[in-house]
């Protein structure tokens, strides 16, 4: 069995093993990552050696720790990522490389459609009639996209969004409301089969699956970072809220962000209802400080940004030109006027 796992802003760790009679045998880890001093590598075999074969990441990574020589210095490298390359070992979890990726990047689209694009789209990943796909999304107006779960009346004033010209949608997956303006968001969505993410944590997952883009951004000379659970952050504060949704009975995972290219905080502040409560766990006193847009960082245009990411997901897993095919849009545009654009779904938790 072979597993592999890249530590969220450290390196490449893989473990090649076998599970005989319940346990773990014939452990290897290896990978791009530092370790001194060199016996410390044996020293992490050795504790995976004869390990329960279902125990969890958590029991893992404690046997590793344990077993470390006094004064390891690891680089690159952590007992957790050691732990999660077994997990995914054993689940025969694959890798973005196993795949032939396939890129969706249309015209701008109405708020409702954009939610029931998503659900159509991984639900075909998770049938295996459609490709792993990044969709990046253009859109055709303003709008509030509120979490799975949220309360409308809690999260939206309604007259302001009216005032403004704001649609408001719920999409399927939980998080938090977002604020979207077309030429101050990038947002783009990831519907992959779930064998990507086996042997990860749900909140390992983001981490695993936001990865890319902090390449990217660093390519940018953006110094960016996962946040637990669902942002992606600099120092000069947060830029990228993500969400995730898994398709009923496996086979597929929903996993897409939006990002602060440029914002409108006046505006965003009339509009939602940003609680103390939230900007409290935020580690902030202003909902103006919570997100600190693209532009302002990278000094390039939004197409350029968006260019850029694009190409940098190209160049580490491939990416072929796409389209959503007639039959796809067909019931998307259904479920859009069945479901997402109804007022029934939008204030489902009142």
């Amino acid at each position: 069995m072979h597993g592999e796992y890249k530590v969220p802003g450290g390196k490449l760790v893989v473990v090649d093993l076998e599970a005989r009679d319940g346990v773990l045998r014939d452990v290897r880890v290896a990978g791009d990552f530092f370790l001194e001093p060199d016996e410390a590598i044996h020293a992490i075999d050795r504790a995976l050696e004869g390990a329960p074969a279902d125990l969890d990441a958590a029991g893992l990574a404690a046997r590793v720790e344990t077993a470390l020589p006094p004064g390891t210095q690891m680089y690159g490298l952590t007992s957790d990522g050691v732990a999660i390359a077994v997990r995914r070992a054993l689940a025969h979890a694959t890798d973005w490389t196993d795949y032939d990726w396939q890129l969706i990047h249309m015209e701008p689209q109405s708020p409702a459609l954009h939610m029931a694009l998503d659900e159509i789209l991984t639900t075909e990943v998770a049938a295996g009639r459609r490709p792993p796909t990044l969709r990046v999304w253009e859109w055709a107006s303003p709008a509030v996209v509120i979490g799975s779960f949220q309360s409308l009346r809690n999260e939206v004033d309604p007259e302001a969004a009216g005032r403004h010209g704001v649609t408001v949608v719920r999409r399927i997956s939980g998080g938090g409301a977002m604020f979207i303006e077309p030429g101050n968001t990038i947002t783009y969505s990831l519907s992959v089969p779930d064998a990507l993410v086996q042997g990860l944590t749900f909140a390992d997952s983001y981490a695993y699956l936001d990865d890319w883009v902090l390449g990217a951004l660093g390519d940018m000379g953006i110094k960016a970072w996962y946040q637990p659970l669902n942002d992606i952050a600099t120092e000069a504060g947060k830029i990228a809220g993500a969400a995730q949704k898994r398709v009923v009975g496996g086979g597929a995972v929903l996993h897409h962000v939006t990002m602060a290219y440029d914002i409108d905080a006046g505006k965003m502040l009339e509009i939602l209802r940003i609680g103390r409560e939230k900007l409290s766990d935020k580690g902030t006193r202003s909902a103006k400080k919570r997100v600190d847009p693209l532009r302002r960082q990278t000094g390039l245009p939004r197409e350029a940004v968006i260019e850029r990411m694009i190409a940098s997901f190209r160049g580490r897993y491939g990416l072929t030109e796409g389209k959503v095919t007639d039959e796809e849009m067909a019931r998307a545009r259904e479920l859009a006027e069945t479901k997402f654009g109804t007022a029934e779904w939008t204030a489902r938790v009142p």
